[in-house]
């Protein structure tokens, strides 16, 4: 009888399998594992051990050989027992016992059974198919110097680099715009004082405007120097228009987008260590979610809102 075959056919269904008057073999799930040194992936298994002092009958052996041998429980019992018996005696005689797939056996100096498991078969069924797999080494440093050299060659266009998305990311984002479209109907009144207060003074300007004109029209004096307040551009909320390695490449992208009509420069870098150019800056959310849309409706539609408190320079 191969005793070990009808062992190994339950081992990919129980966690133990017990032969009477003799031991248990147990397994236990382990994880998938790399070895460092040989680059070797190995996909998850059964670990298989054997454990003496487990010899109560369960009767799970004899009922699997009786249904497979359409023989009576009892006899599937006498046949492990004889079995058992010889696998003893040759343990005894100081011989190894091989159980085919599973491993192999001997006594020790005090008369104890030590087992050798081999892994020829993989008996954890949610690994069905798969095998080891050799890898490479990865040589991120070259890469990376080749990316920088094609960067340099390669025409440019407004597409800034991909990053992997995280869930948790979409999720403030979401609840960022949230309590922002809130704040857009809390200061809704606010906004509208501003605009028409600034709409009262403008029109007070243009009237000084034409009183300046209509009076030089008949005056040769010349006229008087008007100065203007360039606002140093500023705001925690920026509209990122992309994000590069190479910083020549950024100044490039600043040129392109300002003779577009946009406010833009650099910022600095990242945290990923690329150099990122923006659209504009903002000082409320509002402004810049109002922007960004624009901007992702008419020019860029992978633009993004970036949240930075910087001391910022024009450039």
């Amino acid at each position: 009888m191969q005793l070990e075959t009808y062992i190994s056919d339950l081992l990919y269904r129980y966690e133990c399998v017990t032969i009477p008057e003799f031991g248990s073999f147990l397994t236990q799930r382990a994880s998938a594992t790399i070895d460092d040194a040989t680059n070797t992936f190995y996909p998850p298994k059964k670990t298989v051990s054997f454990n003496e002092q487990i010899q109560t009958n369960d009767g799970l052996l004899a009922h699997y050989i009786a249904d497979v041998e359409k023989i009576p429980f009892e006899v599937a019992t006498d046949k492990i027992a004889k079995r058992v018996h010889a696998i003893k005696s040759y343990l005894t005689q100081g011989e190894t016992i091989t159980f085919k797939n599973i491993g192999d056996m001997t006594f020790n100096k005090e008369g104890k059974i030590l087992f050798e498991p081999i892994y020829q078969l993989n008996y954890l069924t949610d690994s069905f198919g798969l095998s080891q797999l050799v890898s490479p080494r990865v040589s991120r440093e070259v890469y990376k110097t080749e990316v920088e050299a094609i960067e340099k060659v390669i025409p440019l266009t407004i597409t800034p680099e991909k990053r992997r998305a995280k869930p948790y990311f979409k999720y403030a984002a979401v609840a960022l715009i949230a309590l922002t479209l809130g704040g857009l109907v809390s200061s809704k009144y606010y906004i509208d004082q501003i605009e028409q207060h600034n709409q009262i003074a403008q029109e007070e300007a243009y009237q000084q405007l034409d009183a300046k004109i209509e009076q030089a029209t008949f005056n040769l004096n010349p006229l008087p120097a008007i100065t203007l307040n360039v606002t140093k551009q500023s705001g925690n909320y920026h509209v990122i228009a992309g994000a590069f390695r190479v910083e020549e490449n950024c100044d490039q992208i600043v040129s392109q987008l300002q003779a577009e009509g946009f406010n833009a420069r650099k910022i600095g870098v990242n945290k990923y260590g690329l150099h990122e150019v923006v659209y504009g800056s903002y000082e409320t959310a509002e402004e810049a979610l109002k922007a960004l849309r624009d901007i992702r409706k008419t020019h860029n539609e992978e633009a993004w809102l970036d949240v930075k408190d910087l001391d910022l320079v024009v450039e």
